[in-house]
């Protein structure tokens, strides 16, 4: 499976070469996996890094079943995740999270350095992570200063050298990985005051990451305070003082971003996404999707 018009300029033992990425040649894509994107010169499909130079664009949105972290030295174009636009500029760098929708369009100018970590993977050093990855969503493009991106580059540069080794040390590595998610976790918090809320209430942080897993089966506040044993009302209020919302539009709100991202990056009919994300009726699914985002599913997903 190739796309004619995806290409990676990956550089290795200096010498440049190309690899594809993969597509199906069907309306809607489906989850890629990291093995699709495993480079010539690397064993590992767990971890992989790849530059990127020159011009590339994805005409579709698309799915990954890994993270993504890219790191760009220069360039500009458009990234678009989850259905948000973002201008690509040096010194950046793009978190993309396993199921996030995901296009862009790099401009010939573009040279970055990327990161594909599997999820198992992932896991083995995030529990280090003073906030869950989760939160990082609603910050997908960072701008950083000249020394994190010094650093950063340092350490994807010291992976890439590493995966080259045989055999590749997985100790390394594993503390290589932490120091870089260590590296964003830092430069995020830095910049966005509203992570602080959830140093301040750890409530919130532990209501966000269970929204997260039972979303499709749990559709009230009062099941997700209960398992925080605290009352509904009291989970109500800290989402209104911290978060400056009702605790029942961080379910709302994820449910909906589901939904964008099955009609869009699946080949599942309107009615099955509805049972998908726990709807028994497909009329109050139409209705739910409606009310939140102004449109019906079915003409969001004619908007590809």
């Amino acid at each position: 499976m190739r796309h004619p018009d995806s290409l990676y300029c990956v550089v290795a033992g200096g010498e440049p070469y190309l690899i594809l990425t993969p597509v199906i040649e069907k309306d809607y894509f489906p989850i890629l996996g990291i093995q699709e994107f495993l480079p010539d010169l690397q064993s590992e499909a767990n971890l992989q890094y790849h530059e990127l130079c020159g011009e590339r664009h994805i005409e579709k949105p698309h799915k990954h079943d890994f993270f993504i972290l890219l790191l760009v030295e220069k360039g500009g174009g458009t990234h678009s995740i989850d259905f948000r636009e973002y201008t690509v500029g040096d010194c950046q760098l793009h978190l993309l999270l396993p199921g996030q929708v995901h296009r862009w369009d790099l401009e010939k100018t573009t040279l970055a350095y990327q990161l594909m970590i599997s999820r198992p993977l992932f896991e083995t050093f995030s529990s280090s992570l003073e906030f869950s990855f989760i939160l990082y969503q609603k910050y997908p493009v960072l701008s950083l200063s000249a020394e994190t991106f010094r650093q950063l580059r340092y350490e994807f540069q010291s992976i890439r050298d590493e995966l080259r080794r045989r055999p590749v040390h997985w100790g390394i590595l594993t503390l290589r990985c932490q120091l870089v998610a260590q590296f964003i976790s830092r430069e995020a918090e830095s910049k966005y005051e509203d992570l602080a809320a959830y140093r301040a209430a750890p409530a919130l942080l532990k209501y966000h990451n269970l929204v997260d897993l039972y979303f499709k089966e749990h559709k009230t506040v009062a099941f997700y305070a209960e398992q925080l044993h605290i009352s509904a009302n009291y989970l109500n209020i800290l989402c209104k003082k911290h978060l400056q919302v009702p605790a029942m539009y961080l379910i709302q709100n994820r449910i909906t971003l589901e939904a964008k991202r099955l009609l869009l990056a699946s080949e599942m009919t309107v009615k099955e996404i509805a049972f998908e994300l726990g709807f028994s009726d497909l009329a109050y699914f139409s209705n739910f999707f409606k009310a939140q985002t102004g449109t019906s599913p079915r003409a969001f997903r004619s908007q590809l």
